[in-house]
């Protein structure tokens, strides 16, 4: 079965999303930018907390904190906030979790839709604006109380090297040379990376380095959640270099914690 054909001036193109609302009712699409709002959503749902990506010398990592808090309630222990959105591209959430995992989803698949239909991929900046467009169109649920605020991070093939974009929640986005880190624990994260990073910074010292901003991040935000070797539940940890995308086994993410907790300790004995 073939797709649809439409008139010119109403095809959509390339814009999965755009060709969903052409041939489907389906209400849980984003809104287009300047739609009405709705109102009485509830605003105490889950949200999805801190995440960080930064620069190393062959690509980016990207890491997020697995806790997300509705309210001062502890909703969910191991929601994943990173995901892979081709193979050269990761996207992490941060932000109303619900609203935010179906925009990655609806995002995955606009990157596959894109280059089954134009034959190519879109570069790391063409993903970037990408991304902008939806979380311009969630704007209408951000102003409820309802926002996300991802951030993109990826390996640019042209250029063979990483690169990382925030946002904001009218859709604005920026990219950021080194590192960039956000949910309510952001600030933190971002502040212990800045003053571990470097340029040309190695994948080991990075991966630690991101760890570290993870453990700093929960040490000061009670919506972020820290390692849990009880339950076994630890950060996401993902790689983007020229190899393509990657997360880190579980048990390594667990032995670089370890390895940080039993710094701190002998710190503090000292």
């Amino acid at each position: 079965m073939g797709l649809p054909l439409f008139p010119p001036e109403h095809d959509p193109g390339p814009d999965f999303v755009g060709l969903l609302r052409l041939t489907t009712d389906r209400a849980d699409l984003p809104a287009r930018a300047g739609g009405a709002a709705g109102s009485g959503l509830p605003v105490d749902v889950p949200h999805g907390t801190t995440v960080v990506a930064l620069r190393y010398a062959d690509g980016v990592v990207m890491a997020g904190d697995r806790r997300a808090t509705a309210g001062n309630i502890i909703a969910q222990r191991d929601i994943e906030k990173v995901f892979p959105a081709d193979r050269y591209s990761a996207i992490a959430i941060a932000g109303t979790a619900g609203v935010a995992t179906e925009m990655v989803r609806l995002f995955q698949v606009q990157l596959e839709h894109y280059e089954k239909v134009e034959g190519s991929t879109l570069s790391l900046e063409g993903k970037a604006n990408q991304l902008a467009g939806m979380v311009r169109q969630n704007l209408p649920m951000a102003m409820q109380g309802l926002a996300v605020v991802p951030l993109f991070a990826g390996y640019d093939t042209s250029r063979g090297s990483g690169r990382i974009f925030n946002y904001d929640v009218t859709g604005g986005h920026y990219e950021d040379t080194d590192f960039q880190a956000t949910g309510s624990g952001g600030r933190d994260a971002r502040n212990t990376v800045k003053l571990g990073w470097r340029e040309g910074l190695p994948l080991d010292e990075a991966l630690d380095l991101a760890i570290q901003s993870l453990y700093d991040a929960a040490d000061e935000d009670s919506a972020t959640g820290g390692p849990d070797p009880v339950r076994g539940i630890y950060p996401i940890v993902a790689v983007v270099d020229a190899q393509g995308y990657r997360e880190v086994p579980e048990p390594d993410v667990a032995e670089r914690f370890g390895a940080l907790i039993a710094r701190r300790q002998a710190e503090r004995a000292s």
